[in-house]
């Protein structure tokens, strides 16, 4: 009877382990869910302006974990920063991602969000594809990077299309926000008025 090679063994058990494993079908369902309902918000004519807003931050504040989101684009900085620094720096940062979130999905507005499919990065960390269906049969991709703590799962990132490529805008600010922080030898306050003014002229162009 022939054996198999223990060197063969460890090839397969390695390529194997190599192989995505698709996220469970309760991520799915989180996603799909709280898409669909974030993205009614924008679509919602019984709104106006000012609701809109306000209804559209309640869900991403449920939806997605912001104070991980603004430790992520801060990296190092996240723990130099003074507990007192850290707050301000967060409270600013909410409002700002906020205004991202809703700028740029406000772009996505469509009649259903449908999961495409999905894969882990780990036990705790999956990707969901979706696509959102309009109703101009111009259908956009949006993949969802979602973290499970103690069973309760929330969004720590989203690839939108823009430019026709699929940027994840949390890596996107980290970029941003780091290079920032290295040139003013890491001062919380630089970052901070920066965010603000970004966020007030996101809001000026938006009302323009």
């Amino acid at each position: 009877m022939s054996r198999t090679s223990p060197t063969l063994l460890a090839i397969a058990a390695l390529a194997l382990s190599a192989l995505p494993a698709f996220a469970d079908t309760r991520t799915e369902s989180f996603v799909q869910t709280n898409a669909s309902e974030v993205l009614a918000t924008l679509n919602d004519p019984a709104l106006n302006a000012r609701q809109r807003t306000e209804t559209f931050s309640q869900y991403m504040d449920q939806f997605t974990d912001l104070d991980a989101v603004s430790n992520f684009v801060i990296g190092k900085y996240s723990r130099r920063f003074t507990e007192q620094e850290l707050t301000a720096y967060r409270k600013v940062f909410r409002e700002y991602a906020l205004a991202v979130y809703e700028n740029e999905l406000d772009n996505y507005r469509g009649k259903e969000v449908v999961v495409k499919d999905s894969v882990d990065r780990s036990d705790t960390d999956s990707i969901v594809n979706t696509v959102i269906k309009r109703q101009d049969g111009k259908d956009m991709d949006v993949r969802w990077r979602v973290l499970t703590r103690d069973g309760e799962y929330q969004v720590v990132d989203v690839a939108l299309n823009l430019d026709g490529n699929l940027i994840w805008l949390g890596i996107e600010q980290r970029a941003q926000f780091i290079a920032l922080l290295d040139r003013a030898n890491g001062s919380a306050e630089a970052l901070i008025a920066k965010i603000e003014s970004m966020t007030a002229d996101m809001k000026a162009s938006k009302r323009s």
